[in-house]
């Protein structure tokens, strides 16, 4: 009896109640009406918070045209800025590394990243004709650059120059 209970409670899930259907069971309710299109941990702060808080996480200290002066130019301590823009894919896998980068270097390196579409004027007084570019600065002066997605290396040793 309690087999033929937890089975009636089963049964409403299927598209019919025919043993083969228990094989291949196909949803009776419409499958679009329970896709949501948020992510589970936007509906609902309480769900999966530390997959939240890494989320909204970011090593690099985004830095606009009213903070260049201050955060990149005057900074006694080196800094690493990585120029993208928000449509960039490439831009997204180097943002990856820098704050991997940001992490490691923490106290020896400043990081920050500026978007070359909201300060097109930064991005032509440094040339950056394309996204993404990562420049080095030491007393303010532009020390190194790389240029495109690379593999984290490159980043780290264009770093280790700078700061040796």
């Amino acid at each position: 009896m309690a087999s033929s209970t937890s089975l009636s409670l089963t049964l409403p899930i299927f598209s019919s109640s025919s043993p083969s259907s228990r094989l291949n069971p196909l949803p009776s309710f419409s499958l679009h009406s329970r896709i949501t299109h948020k992510p589970l941990h936007l509906q609902n702060p309480l769900l999966f918070p530390k997959i939240r808080s890494l989320l909204q996480q970011t090593r690099a200290t985004p830095v606009n045209k009213d903070l260049w002066d201050n955060s990149i130019l005057k900074s006694e301590t080196p800094v690493l800025v990585e120029f993208y823009a928000n449509w960039c894919g490439p831009c997204r896998m180097v943002h990856r590394v820098i704050d991997e980068v940001a992490t490691e270097y923490a106290g020896r390196l400043k990081c920050f990243v500026l978007n070359t579409d909201a300060d097109m004027q930064i991005a032509a007084e440094y040339e950056i004709k394309a996204v993404p570019v990562v420049l080095l600065f030491k007393n303010g002066k532009k020390f190194d650059a790389v240029v495109g997605t690379m593999p984290k290396e490159f980043y780290v040793s264009a770093i280790e120059r700078m700061l040796n």
